[in-house]
């Protein structure tokens, strides 16, 4: 445990890092118009690359993380953000659609087990009482993407092209990886670490209920986010030079939840995670009705946005039910969130295909988040986080 001063450049080294996975992430969804255009793709073929990235972050963060049980979180948290680095630059010259599928596929692999790795980090160099909060901040870092490295790669893909975009990515990757050399404490893997200690984590139902609120309960927040800009456009009737606005404001609602809540959720884990997700259902059942309004449609978007503080409240429940395997549930609770990612878009592309709208997004985000309710009860029911 560090003191607050010594920990603060950590925070910021590994916030840079969720910096950069946020902007990639959640930029591609803004991006997609652009690359649509670029290699003259379907909406619903276009969608495909935010699915390769997260089946990316679903492929890399347990095979990482298991294979590299033995490896310290400091050298392996460097080696990831340089294949991050490398991902997003191959985007950036991608020559067609299928290898921009690979690329993007390849930029998701080191997401899931660097976030892992970043939030026991953090943790690590706090009080006990504060590992949410650092958790928080770290999470931080891809919240204040939404808030300016999304509305700046939009404003890029549409001045100098989508390619741009990715190219500031790479940039801030580089910018993470140099920071955490130089800020991160040196540590050594624990002796008694091994392949089989992490994978142990499986045996534990509460791990799996844990995983599946986020898998289902987060699916929501995506299914919206990933149409934000096709609703803004075709539905509101927004000018393109509004739209950045906008998905400031749901970055705004993110960093305000991931500020806020996990103080509120050290002292009280699981009802936080309950009436997170009640907030969300709510909030997205809402986005229909508000969806023909700027106004409406920008103070519902914050509202959902502040959902997105599940993140660092449900990595907190893993480290608490996970025992001895850490490294791998932290990184599977990412796995949990880009399965999500993967799950949203695909239900409400099918809404989308059946011809129900854009604003049908809402509906289908409402859904999942009541069903990420119903698992939080389960877990709930639970009598002890340790038991299997």
């Amino acid at each position: 445990m560090s003191s607050p001063t010594r920990a603060l450049p950590v925070l910021i080294a590994l916030a840079t890092g969720g910096f950069a996975i946020g902007t990639t992430e959640f930029a591609t969804m803004s991006l997609l118009p652009f690359i649509q255009r670029g290699f003259d793709l379907d909406p619903s073929t276009a969608g495909h690359i935010i699915s390769a990235y997260a089946l990316g972050v679903v492929f890399g963060a347990p095979i990482i993380t298991v294979l590299a049980a033995r490896v310290a979180r400091k050298p392996l948290l460097i080696v990831l953000m340089a294949v991050f680095a490398l991902g997003n630059a191959l985007s950036a010259l991608a020559p067609s659609y299928g290898w921009l599928m690979l690329f993007r596929f390849l930029s998701g692999v080191p997401h899931g087990a660097y976030f892992g790795l970043a939030s026991l980090v953090a943790a690590s160099v706090v009080d006990p009482g504060k590992r949410t909060q650092a958790v928080g901040y770290v999470m931080l870092g891809l919240t204040v993407a939404t808030v300016v490295g999304v509305p700046l790669a939009t404003w890029l893909g549409n001045l100098a092209g989508w390619r741009s975009g990715y190219w500031v990515i790479t940039a801030l990757a580089l910018l993470a990886a140099t920071l955490i050399a130089l800020f991160a404490p040196r540590d050594k893997a624990s002796s008694t670490a091994s392949p089989l200690r992490e994978l142990s984590a499986l045996a534990r139902t509460s791990v799996w209920l844990t995983l599946a609120i986020g898998a289902v309960g987060f699916g929501g927040l995506f299914a919206v986010y990933t149409y934000l800009t096709s609703t803004l456009e075709h539905v509101t009737g927004m000018t393109a030079a509004w739209m950045p606005l906008v998905l400031a404001v749901f970055g705004a609602g993110m960093t305000l939840g991931n500020i806020v809540l996990p103080r509120l959720a050290d002292r009280a884990l699981m009802p936080t995670a309950g009436g997170l997700l009640v907030w969300s259902a709510v909030s997205l059942a809402l986005f229909p009705l508000v969806a023909h309004s700027a106004v409406g449609i920008s103070i519902d978007v914050f509202c959902i946005g502040i959902g997105g503080a599940l993140g660092p409240v449900l990595q907190t429940r893993l480290m608490d039910v996970a025992g001895d395997a850490q490294n791998f549930a932290a990184a599977l609770n990412h796995v949990a969130f880009n399965a999500a990612n993967a799950l949203g878009p695909w239900l409400a592309g099918l809404a989308l295909a059946a011809g129900y709208g854009l604003s049908s997004t809402g509906l289908v985000g409402c859904a999942l988040a009541l069903g990420g309710l119903a698992i939080w009860g389960v877990a709930v029911m639970q009598r002890s986080p340790l038991k299997t």
